[in-house]
């Protein structure tokens, strides 16, 4: 999964892909309307590279620029029937045994018996776990679970991804996972692919909230694949024919450029800090820079 997927906002102008080795490809999309590249190779090999271009023409928009229903405005609410019938997956926590720990840590934000307008609230949580985790690239494979996120209080895109969306959907709230690219001037070099969250709310439909950045996603975000797991939206997956012994490495390069302007110097993603490329002082600038990359 790494053709972008398309939108309103997002026009897919160019695609090609180069597979080093001899292969049938044929393309799919799953429940999720995900772009899925189905490969079979047709001989052995000992290396394998895979190499894909993509040209987007971007709309751009405010990340704000939407209305919710008067009865969505203020948390809490509740999807009618018939939504809720259709988000009923997406609103119920995969990490049931953390309900309590993630209810503990919500409480300062709300409880029973508040009320809060639901994008005040929303933004809330995104902002404390970009403020208060510490980040880290995590190289293992997985996810860490809400509580292992608020015990380390640090993770990956991933992990506080994962925390925004079960405290979501531990409030009713429906919530995927988004894997994508994203774009900022102020960063050059080797990128890694972004993780985020997207929340539907009535009115606005599915609206993405950035916690490794505190960001509301904006034109700069690119999807690739929606989840109702990260652990299901893995850029390349699959099987080869061999002992564990014979697998020695891979290596991802990824790139993300305007392609009408000259990118400025800049800082690369591998610097250990990445709040040190905060250049914003409001929410609103927030949204015109980029967040992490992993």
């Amino acid at each position: 999964m790494m053709r972008p997927r398309e939108s309103h906002g997002v026009r897919l102008e160019t695609c090609s892909f180069d597979i080093s080795l001899p292969h049938r490809l044929r393309w799919v999309r799953d429940l999720h309307e995900n772009n899925i590249g189905l490969i079979d190779f047709t001989e052995l090999a000992s290396e394998m590279v895979i190499e894909s271009d993509f040209t987007l023409d971007i709309c751009e928009r405010n990340p704000f620029d939407f209305i919710l229903l008067p009865e969505a405005a203020e948390y809490p609410f509740s999807y009618d029937h018939d939504l809720l019938a259709e988000l009923l997956p997406l609103s119920q926590n995969i990490y049931t045994r953390d309900v309590d720990r993630i209810r503990d840590w919500l409480h300062p934000f709300w409880h029973p018996g508040k009320k809060i307008e639901t994008l005040k609230l929303l933004q809330q949580l995104n902002l404390h776990i970009y403020r208060t985790f510490r980040y880290q690239r995590r190289e293992q494979k997985g996810v860490l679970s809400p509580a292992e996120t608020l015990e380390k209080n640090g993770g990956s895109c991933r992990d506080f991804a994962t925390l925004f969306m079960e405290t979501c959907r531990f409030m009713g709230l429906a919530a995927r996972f988004v894997s994508g690219y994203m774009y900022s001037s102020s960063i050059t070099g080797r990128m890694s692919m972004h993780g985020w969250a997207e929340v539907y709310l009535p009115g606005a439909g599915w609206i993405g909230f950035d916690p490794s950045w505190g960001l509301v996603a904006a034109s700069n975000y690119f999807p690739v694949a929606v989840s109702r797991h990260s652990e299901h939206a893995p850029p390349i997956s699959g099987t080869y024919l061999g002992t564990r012994r014979e697998f020695l490495r891979s290596q991802v390069d990824l790139y993300v450029k305007r392609t009408d302007e000259v990118s400025p110097l800049g800082l690369n993603f591998e610097v250990d800090d990445p709040k040190v490329l905060q250049n914003a002082s409001n929410l609103e600038s927030l949204n015109t820079t980029s967040g992490r990359q992993e």
